[in-house]
């Protein structure tokens, strides 16, 4: 992060709010590390920014298409078929991984397609 926090709307606030339960710190709505004695919840589920380090280090990286969303608003592309967010790996880079292998085949399928057919 270039020291603005990430701001998330509802949709990625409630992906957020899924991946708070797979922290290791996250403890009946409470986070272990912020705990001084006394039960502190977790400042993760209740906000709509990236406040969290162990959060935005360690869990946010379990789902990629929100972690492009927040993390690399300037190098993400969006996918040409299925329009998700992806990190491409060139400049040329226009499909995300999923919809690559699928336009991979499909180009493969089109280049093959008289059959199979041996020349003399």
């Amino acid at each position: 992060m270039n020291g603005n926090i990430p701001r998330m709307d509802y949709r990625q606030y409630r992906a957020a709010r899924r991946l708070v339960h797979e922290c290791c710190n996250y403890d009946s709505g409470n986070c272990l590390l912020l705990e001084d004695g006394e039960p502190c919840v977790c400042v993760q589920s209740i906000s709509y920014s990236l406040l969290c380090r162990w959060f935005t280090a360690a869990v946010l990286p379990l789902d990629e298409a929100l972690e492009a969303a927040l993390m690399r608003r300037g190098s993400r592309k969006r996918c040409a078929v299925c329009g998700a967010f992806f990190f491409p790996k060139s400049n040329r880079g226009k499909y995300c991984p999923d919809c690559a292998g699928r336009m991979k085949r499909k180009q493969r399928e089109k280049c093959h397609a008289l059959g199979h057919f041996k020349p003399a």
